[in-house]
């Protein structure tokens, strides 16, 4: 999957600085060639849509929302809020670092059939690893380990489903959204830490719903 690291210029003005070159795995082929292949634009255009909900841009923004609106609470909510907007900036940050390090060429660039058939481009051509959508939602999906059982079972899916909305619209490998997933689960759980979250919010129904 990990080519040795080559001496290359990157997008840090023109200075020249150290990548690593990353393949896709054959699996990841298969499941891009299939999308490519059978896709429609209509399916497409949903899913382009769909994929808004893990930008970074609007997370930002509802994460700056809901920290404000926390101020003046009660300090579970405060804490709740300064974690939520410490793990979004982070997990905006994280990815864009990572691509400075790793180049993996999109898969919306290596198809023409896929194009056809409504695929639209994604980004700059290099940056499908790792997914940042995806890294997002891992860090939602691990934070929402605190909720009671329904509200955690409903944002996890979430975000899965908009995690493979990156795939649908080939603007990433399945393996980049895989890791992009865990690397923003292991994010959320490291700024634990630092925030001071879980803040204390009940389960008491978990055992009802199980």
């Amino acid at each position: 999957m990990f080519q040795i690291a080559r001496f290359s210029p990157r997008r840090l003005g023109h200075r020249p600085s150290v990548s690593v070159t990353v393949r896709p795995t054959k699996p990841d082929v298969i499941i891009a060639r299939s999308i490519a292949g059978n896709t429609a634009p209509a399916p497409e255009q949903v899913a382009r849509a769909l994929t808004w909900g893990a930008d970074e841009k609007v997370l930002l923004v509802l994460a700056a929302a809901g920290w404000l609106a926390s101020r003046g609470r009660e300090a579970p909510l405060r804490r709740a809020g300064n974690h939520a907007l410490l793990v979004t900036v982070g997990a905006t940050l994280l990815p864009h670092g990572l691509k400075l390090v790793f180049d993996q060429t999109r898969p919306d660039r290596r198809t023409v059939i896929g194009h056809v058939h409504g695929i639209p481009l994604s980004g700059k051509r290099k940056d499908a690893f790792p997914s940042g959508h995806a890294l997002h939602m891992g860090a939602l999906a691990s934070a929402a380990s605190e909720l009671p059982a329904g509200p955690r079972r409903a944002i996890r899916a979430i975000a899965v489903g908009l995690s493979l909305t990156r795939i649908v619209i080939l603007a990433h490998w399945a393996s980049d959204v895989v890791a992009g997933f865990a690397l923003g689960a292991v994010l959320e759980r490291g700024l634990r830490l630092w925030t001071g979250y879980p803040n204390g919010i009940s389960k008491e129904d978990d055992h009802a719903d199980s």
